[in-house]
Order: C-alpha cells, then structure tokens, then sequence
C-alpha cells in the first residue's frame, strides 16, 4: 500500500490493524466511486464494505470529503511511485522522455485503477472527463489548487531525477504544464471513455513543446 499522508487522517494509524483498515477504507472508497460516483459515496457504505464500525471511520477521517481527500493523496504518491520505477526501467535521462511517460503512466491509471476516472490528483468529476464537482479543485489544500501541489510534487521529481534546473520559473512552466495537460487529457476522456489516442499524443506533443522553452538539455 502507498502510505498516506499523515497531515490527511485525523490519527495517524500506528498499529498494523489500524493501518490495514485505513487501507481497506481507501480501497472501498476508490471502489464506490467507480461503481455511483462522489454524489452516491456514503462513508457509512464505506465503512460497511472496509468491514469496520462507523466509529472507526469518523476516528480516522472526518468526512467524506476528507476520506476523498486521502485517496487523492495516495493516487499521487502511486504516481509519482509509479513514475519514478519507469523512468529507472526505461533509462530516461531529459526530461522529453519523461513528459511522454508521465502521460502514459496517468492515462494508464485512469483506465485501470479503480476510482482514478472520477477523482485522480484532487478534484473530484461528476464523470470521467468532467464537469467537475463544486468545491473540490482545492480539495488537497485549502489555500493552493490541487494542480499546484501536483506540479510542485512533479518538480521535484524532475529536479531529482533528471538534473532538470531549479530556477524559480521552472515551477511556473510545471504549473502551466499541469494545467494544460489536466484539459487536454479530461477532454480525451470526454470524447472516449478509453481516452482518445489522438488527444493523448497531441497533449504530448502540446507539453513538449511548451516545456522546451523552459527547460534545456532535452
């Protein structure tokens, strides 16, 4: 299980016991949202399914939305997680290489990890593809868009593994990157629930293109 942060979770889980069961909670929740959506999510059918008492849901989450929030949280750990095994797998060293898998990476868990159609990096969808649910495009904090921790997890992960440069516009660009890849990619999913592989290599092409104004050695 990627571990969740420990700032998302009102106790942290200390026991093994504990730990299993937040896990099983993320898992039910990831999979009530593929099967009716954020408006049917119901943390007492959450609990039911984790097989814990509702007692033991509201000691670790809050809310709902809290519960949603956490599970946001741990698909951009699995991610990252994700992208960072590819990138060592396929040898990637500029930063090119590394757009073309992070998309793939994303599109690949939008089309097989329950739950990632409806809420992916924070803000929650209606449906795969959008509109998107009032309230949520700062569900990950309440002062920064969801898209700008995103891009700041991003740098960092570029910066680390790619030697990319750490000038304060190289965080700008990733933002804007984010943002522009986030459309292009919920419009793919709007157009096919697969996600359109014609918007999927444009949105490569679009990000590449951007970033090679921002960033050198690719």
């Amino acid at each position: 299980m990627t571990n969740v942060s420990a700032g998302t979770l009102r106790r942290r889980p200390a026991q093994r016991r504990s730990v299993e069961r937040v896990a099983r909670m993320l898992d039910e929740c990831a999979r009530l949202l593929e099967e009716v959506g954020y408006e049917g999510l119901t943390t007492k059918e959450v609990a039911r399914r984790a097989g814990v008492p509702i007692g033991t849901f509201y000691q670790f989450f809050p809310d709902k939305q809290g519960l949603v929030r956490a599970l946001a949280l741990r698909n951009l750990d699995a991610f990252l997680a994700r992208l960072t095994t590819r990138f060592a797998s396929a040898g990637i060293t500029d930063w090119t290489g590394a757009v073309d898998l992070a998309v793939d990476e994303f599109v690949e868990m939008k089309r097989t990890t329950p739950g990632f159609a409806v809420v992916d990096f924070g803000e929650v969808l209606f449906t795969p593809g959008g509109p998107p649910v009032k309230g949520t495009k700062r569900l990950l904090d309440a002062a920064l868009e969801n898209n700008v921790i995103v891009a700041d997890r991003l740098r960092g992960l570029v910066v680390d593994l790619l030697g990319a440069p750490t000038d304060p516009g190289l965080a700008r660009a990733l933002f804007v990157a984010v943002e522009a890849a986030d459309a292009v990619l919920k419009l793919a999913f709007r157009v096919r629930p697969g996600g359109d592989p014609d918007l999927i290599a444009e949105c490569k092409v679009l990000i590449r293109r951007y970033l090679s104004d921002h960033i050198s050695g690719g």
